[in-house]
C-alpha cells in the first residue's frame, strides 16, 4: 500500500489572514509552526479549527500559493459546516493541519508550439496558481516557459465563481474566462471557450491538459483532449476522510489497460490527487 509522503505530518498553524474571494469564498493564510521548502504545485493539506465549531474529520485544501515568507494559501468554498468553521477564522485562530500530502502535477514543461492548458472550473482554480508559478520559473528540470506558451481556461456559471481571477491574469498568461451566463468573458462552457480558442488560432490543437473542477467537467475536458491527441491529467476533488491511506474513503476506479491496472482501485489521498488520465476510469469517478 502506498505510503503517506515522508514530508507530511500533523502540526499547528495559525490564521494571519481571511480574505473573501468570489461570491462564496475566502483565501485563508496560515503561518505553520514549522515552514516547508517549497512544495510542488497540486499537493494538499487536511485542515479543520482547533476547537469545537470544526468537524472532527478534517476537509482536504489544494495550496492555492505559497508565500516567500512561508505562509500557505489556501482558496475555500463555503459548502457546509467544515468550511463554514474556516471561513469564519479571525487571525490569531489556530488549527489543525496535516500535510503536505499527495502528489502534484507532473513536470509542467511547456513551448509555443506544444503549449501547457490549465483548465478550472470554479474552486478547481486552487491547483493552477503555484503550478503557473512553477512553469513559469522552470523547476524539476523543465526550462522555464515562456507565458506564452501557458494558457488558463477557467470557467463558472457566473462571475462570481471565478475566484481571485485578478491573481491568475496578474501572472502575464493567458487567461480565458468564461462563464454559463455571460457575465464574465466567454458566454459558455470552459470546452467551448478551448474549442474556440482553437477555432481561432489563439491556441495550437497539440499540448498537454491539466484539469481540476466538476467531475462532469473534467469527463468532457479530458474527452476533448483525447480527441485532440493531447495527453491529459486531472486532480480530482474526491471526498477524504484521513488523507493519509488508511480509510479507503477516497478510493478512485482504475483502469485495468493502464499503468495501475493491477490495482483495481487506487486511494487519491496517496495516489493522487493528480492522476494521468489514462490510468483511472474518469466515466467511473464521481463525489
Amino acid at each position: 500500500m502506498p505510503a503517506p509522503p515522508p514530508d507530511a505530518g500533523s502540526q499547528r498553524a495559525t490564521v494571519r489572514e481571511v480574505r473573501p474571494s468570489g461570491s462564496d469564498g475566502v483565501v485563508l493564510t496560515l503561518d505553520l509552526e514549522q515552514p516547508f521548502e517549497r512544495l510542488r504545485a497540486g499537493r494538499f493539506f487536511m485542515l479543520r479549527r482547533d476547537d469545537a465549531l470544526s468537524p472532527a474529520i478534517p476537509r482536504p485544501f489544494s495550496v492555492f500559493r505559497q508565500r516567500e515568507d512561508g505562509g500557505l494559501e489556501f482558496l475555500i468554498k463555503v459548502m457546509g459546516a467544515g468550511t463554514r468553521a474556516l471561513a469564519d477564522c479571525r487571525a490569531g485562530d489556530r488549527l489543525v493541519a496535516v500535510g503536505p500530502l499527495g502528489n502534484g502535477w507532473p513536470v509542467l514543461e511547456a513551448s509555443p508550439a506544444e503549449p501547457l492548458v490549465m483548465v478550472a472550473g470554479g474552486i478547481g482554480s486552487a491547483p493552477f496558481h503555484m503550478a503557473i508559478e512553477d512553469a513559469l520559473a522552470g523547476v524539476d528540470g523543465a526550462a522555464p516557459a515562456d507565458p506564452s506558451a501557458l494558457c488558463l481556461v477557467y470557467g463558472g456559471r457566473h462571475e462570481g465563481l471565478l475566484y481571485d481571477l485578478a491573481e491568475f491574469e496578474a501572472l502575464g498568461v493567458p487567461v480565458i474566462a468564461c462563464t454559463d451566463d455571460g457575465s464574465r468573458g466567454f458566454h459558455g462552457n470552459v470546452v467551448q471557450a478551448l474549442e474556440a480558442a482553437w477555432e481561432r488560432g489563439d491556441l495550437p490543437r497539440a499540448g498537454r491538459v491539466l484539469t481540476c473542477g466538476p467531475d462532469p467537467m473534467m469527463r468532457a475536458v479530458v474527452a476533448t483532449a483525447t480527441g485532440a491527441g493531447m495527453p491529459s491529467w486531472v486532480s480530482l476533488e474526491t471526498y477524504m476522510g484521513c488523507g493519509v491511506g488508511i480509510c479507503n474513503g477516497c478510493a478512485v476506479p482504475t483502469c485495468e489497460e493502464g499503468p495501475m491496472g493491477s490495482w483495481p482501485f487506487a486511494k487519491c489521498c496517496v495516489d493522487g490527487p493528480v492522476f494521468a488520465t489514462e490510468a483511472i476510469d474518469m466515466a467511473a469517478v464521481q463525489h
